[in-house]
């Protein structure tokens, strides 16, 4: 399988240039880097689509037999000449003429048009599918799989035009966190929306279900709950996003923290148990389950980590992006979200420091993961990979003439950190997040590339 190199000086293809800013107010503090869900419509005449070769073995599940794909169960995707089928011909996810920010821009990574591109057939998207690791995990079956190939395949567009993708090439990488990682997590969401609404009585107002997201700092945690989201927004179902970070203290509140906790590098800056507003986070989670109706809207808290030099402060409340009801669903990640307090004498053999952390988190399940009934957690097999991940990021940055942290700076920066991951990690891949629902609960082994794997 192929991964991302972590120390490549190449951002990853999952970063989009840092000059396309999102009009929508809702993103210019979370998701600078992406574009308005509003534009991503009717964007051309998408012509063909190369997802490449699977003539060597794939990575994932071993293959088994599967069932062959055929004109009755796709009819409306075979091609017009009736020799097998071109999953390209669908112009509903078209990208031609996209234009973020209502400027118009030509295709991105285009080839010309007299260029004869390659075209892969149903059965070689299919069989790539049924490889990757989470389809048994989700409860997917090769059959399930080719009777909704035709979603696969309009989802693997939206999303290719989204992330400004070359679709007439996508790489390994590419095409694993399109369709092992991306669709495979959104239909499971979908799955237990589901449940959910299942829960209650037709008269019944639904509140909108909270899913969780724990997963370390770098992982791509953001990204994918922004492709979530947008596949969402494409069903025609509204998604509120929330992160831990959004829930900080104010740059003062953060000062009288650390001057409480003198000596304690674990709460000199933001980030661990005790550097949050969990009333904040009670008053927003609590008002966001009551958005049921049409036209009930509330403001979102967000966090900006520039102010002051980078110790960051809150936001302006003018700042902040509205949402409105009826929601299906709430998004919430972060990277310490579902960890359990431990005994004294655990974290105090982590490090000494982890005590008065551990004492906080004690407050945290009322504040954040009662609120959550389902919950997904990104799985790491080594707590440095944050370290690397984050250094990848930085060595992007100075490439591209903007200012990062030094190695040593990334270092310093990471190891206050690290202490709650050796702490927490090993009990939330054990036992789930707190108070967590097994049943409910989908968890993802990714490798250093941030791709999803077999687990152990």
């Amino acid at each position: 399988m192929a991964g991302l190199n972590i120390l490549s000086q190449t951002p990853s293809p999952w970063q989009l240039p840092a000059s396309s800013t999102s009009s929508s107010l809702s993103y210019s503090l979370r998701f600078p880097h992406f574009y308005d869900f509003n534009n991503i419509y009717n964007c051309g005449d998408f012509k063909c689509w190369k997802i490449g070769s699977t003539n060597s073995p794939l990575s994932g599940n071993p293959r088994a037999k599967r069932p062959t794909l055929s004109s009755q169960m796709l009819p409306h995707l075979s091609n017009s000449s009736g020799s097998g089928y071109s999953w390209m011909q669908d112009k509903s996810a078209s990208c031609d003429n996209f234009s973020p920010n209502g400027r118009k821009q030509g295709p991105l990574n285009a080839v010309s048009s007299k260029e004869i591109a390659q075209v892969s057939s149903v059965d070689d998207l299919y069989e790539f599918i049924c490889s990757g690791p989470l389809i048994s995990k989700i409860g997917l079956t090769s059959e399930k799989v080719a009777e909704s190939i035709d979603k696969w395949i309009e989802y693997g567009l939206r999303l290719c035009r989204l992330f400004q993708l070359n679709q007439l090439s996508l790489n390994e990488a590419q095409k694993i966190r399109i369709y092992h990682y991306y669709i495979p997590v959104f239909l499971w969401c979908e799955q237990e929306i589901s449940q959910h609404s299942s829960k209650f009585k037709e008269e019944e107002e639904i509140p909108p279900l909270v899913i969780g997201f724990s997963a370390p700092q770098g992982c791509g945690k953001t990204t994918l709950v922004f492709a979530l989201e947008y596949l969402f927004k494409i069903t025609g179902r509204r998604a509120a996003t929330i992160s831990i970070d959004d829930f900080y203290l104010t740059a003062e509140e953060q000062a009288k923290l650390r001057d409480s906790n003198p000596g304690n590098l674990l709460l000199e800056f933001r980030g661990n148990a005790g550097s949050h507003d969990l009333p904040l986070s009670v008053e927003t989670l609590t008002a966001l389950s009551k958005l049921t109706k049409e036209g009930v809207k509330m403001k979102l808290p967000r966090y900006d980590k520039s102010a002051y030099s980078g110790r960051g402060d809150r936001a302006d409340p003018s700042e902040w992006p509205e949402v409105e009801g009826p929601l299906p669903v709430i998004l919430f990640e972060g990277w310490m979200l579902g960890f359990k307090p431990l005994p004294p004498e655990v974290v105090k053999a982590v490090n000494p420091q982890l005590e008065t952390v551990n004492k906080n988190l004690e407050t945290y399940y009322d504040a954040w993961h009662k609120f959550v009934k389902s919950w997904i957690v990104i799985k790491i097999q080594d707590p440095s990979y944050v370290y690397q991940w984050r250094l990848q990021a930085e060595i992007a940055m100075r490439a591209d003439g903007k200012a990062g942290m030094t190695d040593e700076e990334v270092k310093d920066f990471v190891s206050r950190y690290l202490p709650a991951y050796k702490a927490y990690l090993p009990t939330l891949y054990s036992e789930g997040p707190s108070g967590s629902d097994p049943e409910h609960v989908l968890l993802i082994d990714i490798d250093e590339g941030r791709n999803p794997i077999l687990g152990c």
